[in-house]
């Protein structure tokens, strides 16, 4: 407990049996209550956990595998059936320092922020240890989280190790959120939608020896799709539902203009090579003019999203 907060730590637990039980070992002892999510793992990890005799310890056991996203949702709940105003995410591979969740418990109790997240780019020596697949993946995904969640002001948006106020988790509907790896994504555009503030905590990456269960191929083939459905879903309800802004104006102008042009554009060369007959200036200039009037508008709808990131007033 801190400043009288209730504290708890989410450990989703999935083939980590070899490690479990340092890391709930190595939980600061102001921590009320760790939550061991058993997500149906193979090498029994919730029972390697129970061997610690932690007094303050929960484990959870799920009947069948629900990822990640599915564990963490188990480990909310029972946090807040706890009475925890802060929920602390800590994976049990070892690879998240606990003596990072001071840090990442900081900004919520002194409601500078709702919701904090690791960065592990602020440190470039920490960078070099990062493996090099790992980091191309990060880097690549970015720029499309921090465009589909609206959170523009974060680095490293997938970075799992999160620490959430009770504040937010009253307004999230636990049950829509992704259960995957897509977990921290999806978390990042609902907690948007309710104006959650969102603030980096800078921290060394630390990698352990074992694999990990993510599916790299699996993941590049469905982030893109989830991310699209995702901002779709932010900018119809932040932009259609909630509010009506200049922002609303230049997406309901631009997007169909910009997709109906470019369709043109394309029909007009196709046409083109075809015949074999080259189009007129006064034809390209039609096509041209409405794809770059256009594309200003949705660069001004991109701008207004940024300087729309939630803050604290």
């Amino acid at each position: 407990m801190i400043n009288n907060a209730r504290i708890a730590v989410i450990i989703p637990a999935f083939r980590v049996g070899d490690t479990i039980k340092e890391v709930v070992l190595s939980i600061p002892d102001f921590v009320d209550h760790i939550i061991v999510v058993d997500d149906a793992c193979p090498d029994m990890s919730g029972k390697e956990a129970e061997k610690t005799k932690k007094g303050n310890l929960e484990v959870i056991y799920h009947e069948r595998n629900q990822g990640v996203g599915g564990a963490l949702v188990s480990g909310y709940r029972k946090a807040m059936e706890l009475a925890c105003e802060i929920a602390i995410k800590v994976d049990g591979d070892g690879q998240m320092d606990p003596k990072y969740i001071g840090d990442l418990v900081s900004p919520l109790i002194q409601d500078e922020a709702d919701y904090a997240k690791g960065n592990r780019f602020q440190d470039f020596r920490a960078l070099k240890t990062m493996p090099k697949m790992r980091l191309f993946g990060n880097s690549a995904l970015s720029f499309m989280v921090k465009l589909a969640s609206g959170y523009w002001n974060i680095i490293d948006p997938t970075n799992g190790y999160t620490a959430i106020h009770r504040r937010v988790l009253d307004k999230l509907d636990l049950a829509k959120i992704s259960r995957g790896y897509f977990f921290e994504s999806d978390m990042l555009i609902r907690l948007n939608i309710i104006n959650a503030v969102v603030k980096d905590v800078g921290m060394s990456a630390k990698y352990a020896d074992g694999n990990s269960s993510l599916n790299i191929r699996k993941a590049v083939l469905q982030f893109p799709v989830k991310l699209l459905n995702g901002l779709a879903e932010r900018v119809f309800l932040k932009y259609f539902i909630y509010d009506f802004n200049m922002a609303s104006v230049y997406i309901l102008l631009g997007l169909p203009i910009f997709i109906a042009s470019v369709v043109w554009g394309i029909v007009e060369w196709i046409d083109s090579v075809v015949s074999g007959v080259p189009r007129t200036a006064g034809t390209i200039m039609l096509v041209a003019l409405p794809i770059i009037l256009s594309f200003q508008m949705l660069l001004q709808a991109i701008n207004i999203d940024i300087y729309s990131v939630p803050k604290k007033k």
